[in-house]
């Protein structure tokens, strides 16, 4: 059952992120529907698309239901990773959106994702929100230590961006990422207490896991937009959005074996991992340049 459990979580993961690319690509061909005319007041006439709207409830609603779904079976190593299997989907929609083709480096790119995302659903490196002891002094210990590492690795980028005009889009776009890996991180002790909460198994301690994981889900998503924002200004969305998803794709691995502290099934299982993150972020920078254009229309 178990083996069942988590390839429910692969599943669910990978719906996730063909999810949101999928409301994605809807909504921006629904944009492009438009007469110029109408997109000076784009927003009114978009609450008005019952096509919007459901692109919209199935990129922001449906992605998100099955993004957490998905921690809750295979916590937060993996899934990242398999969620840029959203990329696939929206390379390939994007020819009706954009109107082009894909050429021999972006198909070579959707092999490549393929294989890795592959190689990540055979990891089997879950990790067991469920067993999870939120109250575990070690635990507890490596969770803030990390954060507070990633926070200052922050704050040094926001520091540099300030002095550096030449690397200030690049900066931001790496601190936007941290904010998505602390979000990604801090996610999962929030599902833990809601699993524990409906198991019968919670206790009043776990509340203050809940307000603190509700807390910096707020601020980091927060400043992961606004940061993102800010460095589209200083640089072309093609090269900064997969620059952005560098630090998602790489904070995996230090969740599964630092944070989470869980011994991995084999040797085949940390190749799969670190091979497959590699491999992604790899062929994201090249899949990476259709999501920035269809940000860009």
């Amino acid at each position: 059952m178990e083996g069942a459990y988590y390839w429910l979580g692969v599943v669910l993961a990978i719906g996730a992120g063909i999810s949101r690319q999928t409301g994605l690509l809807v909504q921006k061909k629904v944009i492009n529907s438009f007469p110029l005319e109408k997109r000076e007041k784009l927003m009114r006439n978009l609450i008005r698309s019952p096509l919007w709207i459901f692109a919209f409830v199935v990129q922001m609603g449906i992605g998100s239901f099955l993004f957490l779904a998905a921690q809750i079976f295979i916590g937060p190593a993996l899934i990242p990773g398999l969620m840029s299997a959203g990329l696939i989907v929206l390379a390939l929609g994007s020819i009706k959106v954009l109107g082009e083709k894909l050429n021999v480096i972006e198909l070579s790119a959707i092999g490549v994702m393929i294989l890795a995302i592959s190689m990540l659903g055979l990891s089997g490196l879950s990790i067991e929100l469920v067993e999870t002891d939120l109250l575990d002094l070690g635990f507890i210990t490596r969770m803030v230590s990390f954060s507070c590492i990633i926070a200052i690795v922050a704050i040094s980028f926001q520091v540099f961006q300030e002095r550096s005009e030449r690397y200030r889009g690049l900066l931001l776009a790496l601190l936007s990422g941290l904010m998505y890996t602390l979000s990604n991180l801090w996610v999962s002790p929030l599902m833990a207490v809601i699993v524990h909460i409906f198991g019968g198994s919670f206790i009043l301690e776990e509340f203050i896991w809940f307000m603190c994981s509700i807390s910096v889900l707020f601020v980091t998503i927060i400043l992961g937009i606004v940061k993102m924002a800010q460095a589209m200004k200083f640089g072309q969305a093609g090269n900064l959005v997969p620059i952005q998803g560098v630090p998602v794709q790489i904070a995996p691995i230090f969740y599964y074996f630092l944070v989470f502290s869980v011994p991995a099934p084999s040797l085949f299982s940390i190749i799969a991992l670190i091979g497959g993150v590699a491999l992604i972020i790899m062929s994201s920078f090249f899949l990476g340049r259709r999501q920035a254009q269809l940000e860009e229309i």
